[in-house]
């Protein structure tokens, strides 16, 4: 959960950057920075449409998952330790 923290205050802090940029150079004229200012708008734009379906989609996987677990508690729990154990052998074996 806190690398999910993180992410989001950097992205948060990358759009506001970007905010203060578009904002310190409204007052440009020239077409170069009028066009980078307008690419720079719509990567912003893109960024909040990709982390919101990534989002979504990370949210619909998860209550999936939970609506699986909770249908098959017993089948769940003999998975997860046979990949517990699993993963367990297999790092006794390369530390041996």
């Amino acid at each position: 959960m806190k690398r999910n923290n993180d992410i989001q205050a950097k992205a948060a802090s990358i759009a506001e950057d970007a905010k203060e940029l578009l904002a310190a150079t409204s007052d440009l004229g020239e077409q170069k920075v009028m066009q980078a200012r307008q690419r720079l708008s719509d990567a912003l734009d893109r960024g909040k449409e990709m982390w919101g379906q990534a989002q979504d989609y990370c949210t619909e996987k998860a209550k999936a998952a939970d609506e699986i677990i909770r249908d098959y508690p017993y089948q769940s729990i003999g998975i997860a330790f046979g990949i517990g154990a699993l993963v367990g052998l297999l790092m006794r074996r390369r530390s041996a």
